[in-house]
């Protein structure tokens, strides 16, 4: 298996924020998550949604939205397993 992060980024209280990784091989299994960075007790920060699209014959660009539920500035990891 491989992970790793592939980018960060901040997003303000209610804030929602598009970003678009691209060329991944399209016989990876890739599984997208996103880590919250910064410390924030009581209530999630974080959800997220993955989108796909298949960019050329041999490879995929994913979507990935990412909204802060929280109340507070957060930053955060976008991070991937490829599970093959």
């Amino acid at each position: 298996m491989r992970v790793g992060t592939q980018f960060t980024g901040t997003l303000n209280p209610g804030q929602t924020g598009r970003w678009f990784t691209f060329n991944w091989p399209q016989g990876w299994h890739v599984i997208w998550y996103f880590m919250p960075t910064t410390p924030q007790t009581g209530s999630p920060q974080i959800e997220w949604e993955t989108e796909v699209e298949r960019a050329t014959a041999t490879t995929v660009t994913y979507w990935l939205t990412v909204k802060n539920i929280g109340s507070t500035q957060m930053n955060f990891e976008g991070r991937y397993a490829v599970l093959n």
